[in-house]
């Protein structure tokens, strides 16, 4: 099939149609090594969005990295900041990550440039990586005697021409926190304009929310006062059960349009694909799980152009 002929079908595959035809669509974009379906239009500046919910098991990291590669199929250009010393963004993005490697570990402590440090996706072109090693681990321990230790990765971010409103710029920057309040998280806080919050459709959805949301509104107050909630995406949807349409409901009944109307279904491709080193994107994007994260991916790319 010619590139020509898989953009007209692939551009013909919008909302109104099944989700069959958006299967056959997606997979067959993967098949034939093409980059991009239908384009979504760039954000006019870098959106620089922190992933984070305290909670952990809620989905956080493989969000992170299938909406990210969501995003560059849909023609966006896409870093993804690995502040988790497991590492496991960089692992779901076949990124090496083996101690010594440049990581976000040197963009903290020895203030080495993004540049340095960014690596390309070898499975999605427009999708680009800074990865964390172990050393991480020990990164706020040796940040404790550091002046201005919180601001260090949002002082990274504004020094890199990429990051702006440059024609050669990342159209998103997604930081994948730990499933903590501490020192790596808070860097990502103050270095972020918005927050996407993973909320999983259990019962304990909520638990911990209100206290991620207080830190929130501490770092917006004396820290980074454009930091904001702005996306809100319900994984681990099992419609079979009453359980999670009430568990989104009430989600929905708080936040709003904040929520995305895709909720992120139950799914084993979605969970095998890291072993293997992809995201689900690539790894089946026929699945039901790869097809959801494409749709919430659309979503974000669309709510930037109204913001």
């Amino acid at each position: 099939m010619r590139a020509g002929d898989l953009a007209e079908e692939s551009s013909a595959f919008e909302d109104d149609s099944t989700p069959l035809a958006r299967a056959v669509a997606h997979h067959l974009m993967v098949r034939e090594g093409h980059a991009t379906l239908a384009r979504e239009p760039r954000p006019s500046r870098t959106r620089v969005m922190v992933v984070a919910n305290q909670k952990g098991g809620v989905g956080k990291t493989t969000s992170t990295v299938n909406l990210a590669a969501g995003l560059a199929q849909l023609g966006q250009r896409v870093l993804v900041l690995d502040l988790d010393p497991q590492g496991n963004a960089s692992t779901a993005l076949s990124i090496d990550h083996h101690r010594g490697t440049p990581s976000t570990y040197d963009v903290l402590v020895d203030s080495v440039p993004l540049a340095e440090v960014v690596q390309e996706s070898p499975d999605l072109p427009g999708l680009f990586v800074v990865p964390a090693t172990i050393d991480l681990a020990g990164a706020e321990i040796e940040l404790v005697s550091v002046v201005a230790r919180e601001g260090r990765l949002r002082r990274a971010l504004d020094a890199d021409p990429r990051v702006g409103d440059g024609d050669d710029r990342f159209d998103y920057v997604l930081i994948d926190c730990p499933p903590s309040l501490g020192l790596l998280t808070l860097n990502a806080l103050v270095a972020g304009e918005e927050m996407l919050i993973p909320i999983q459709a259990e019962y304990y959805a909520l638990e911990g929310l209100g206290q991620l949301l207080e830190t929130v509104e501490m770092v917006r107050s004396h820290l980074n006062h454009g930091l904001s909630v702005s996306t809100i995406l319900i994984t681990m949807y099992d419609a079979r059960t009453k359980l999670a349409a009430g568990v989104a409901d009430e989600v929905r009944s708080h936040f709003g349009e904040l929520v995305l109307r895709t909720a992120i279904p139950r799914s084993v491709r979605v969970s095998e694909a890291p072993s293997y080193g992809q995201s689900v994107m690539t790894y089946d994007p026929g699945s039901p799980g790869a097809l959801s994260y494409l749709e919430a991916a659309r979503e974000m790319a669309r709510k930037a152009v109204t913001r």
